[in-house]
């Protein structure tokens, strides 16, 4: 049993668990409800939870987490005593499906170990603008050997907390730049930390993803793919961002055209030859802030124009 996870439920759920007959389950006062008994039900072993009356729950302790608005420092302490399996994965896999698993060398940013290896990721993530936060919220790790040697590991997790990617970008100026796993063609980018209810903000890399931090998802390339729109049209997205680079111009019309005909209000974002990460979040909200937003006319001037419209 593991008393110390117990007891952060009980600070983070502001309630006292209650075993019951199987070791291993928990009742909670639920904190989507009010009811005069306890009704979420979470599994310490498996991270599994379920509110018996609101019907919410999920597969994982971060999920539950990011639910009821932990703090930072909760989350470090959860990744701690979770040790090397930040999050809890289900087996289970869809029928053709390949698992994909992060690399058996990928060390936490997080965790408290030093080397000179970790030194430099730091150093390559505080340049980029990204602090301790985010390299919590993201489980942010490196490899030291093996094949991600010297590359900072992005994992991107789906919306129950299952790894569905990750991106391995190399920090001593390799001549390869970016080395992924084969590329499935149903992911989601940062699914778990999208609020569907609000509005989107739809970038190119992960590293543009973080910077922006509020709902942003990463398209890992220029173009949206099937999985992702099929999710937007199913949420009711009502509002999208579209925040790409220049020479992805054409892209980001086909977008815009799709959504909008969809009924989805579509913004977007210039940022005059910049790059997201490189602006950093402060320079890209006032961005935002001074998003377009598209209509039809504005979608015909963009097609007749081209890149010139935005450079007025």
């Amino acid at each position: 049993m593991n008393i110390a996870l117990i007891q952060l439920l009980d600070k983070v759920l502001s309630s006292r668990g209650q075993s019951l007959s199987k070791s291993n389950e928990y009742m909670y006062w639920s904190p989507f409800v009010n009811h005069h008994k306890p009704k979420l039900q979470v599994n310490i072993q498996t991270g599994k939870w379920h509110c018996w009356v609101s019907n919410q729950g999920g597969h994982n302790f971060y999920q539950l987490f990011k639910k009821v608005n932990a703090n930072q420092s909760q989350f470090k302490e959860l990744t701690e005593l979770l040790g090397d399996k930040p999050y809890f994965e289900s087996k289970e896999n869809d029928a053709g499906k390949a698992d994909i698993t992060l690399p058996k060398e990928f060390k936490s940013l997080s965790e408290p170990h030093n080397s000179i290896t970790k030194d430099h990721a730091l150093l390559f993530l505080k340049n980029r603008g990204i602090g301790k936060e985010d390299i919590i919220r993201y489980n942010l790790g490196y490899c030291s050997e093996g094949p991600y040697m010297n590359r900072i590991i992005i994992p991107s997790y789906d919306s129950a907390g299952k790894l569905n990617y990750f991106v391995g970008r190399d920090f001593y100026k390799s001549t390869l730049k970016y080395k992924n796993p084969p590329f499935p063609k149903d992911v989601i980018g940062f699914d778990l930390y999208v609020n569907w209810s609000l509005p989107i903000i739809l970038v190119e890399g992960v590293f543009d993803a973080i910077s922006i931090k509020n709902n942003s998802i990463p398209l890992f390339g220029k173009t949206i793919l099937p999985e992702l729109e099929k999710k937007i049209t199913e949420k009711r997205v009502n509002s999208i961002f579209i925040v790409l680079d220049g020479d992805a111009f054409n892209d980001a019309i086909q977008m815009v055209e799709k959504f909008t005909d969809n009924g989805i209000s579509v913004n977007f974002v210039k940022l005059d030859g910049q790059d997201p990460n490189d602006l950093g979040y402060r320079k890209m909200i006032d961005k935002i802030h001074e998003a377009i937003p598209m209509n039809f006319k504005q979608i015909m001037e963009m097609k007749l124009y081209g890149k010139k419209l935005l450079a007025n």
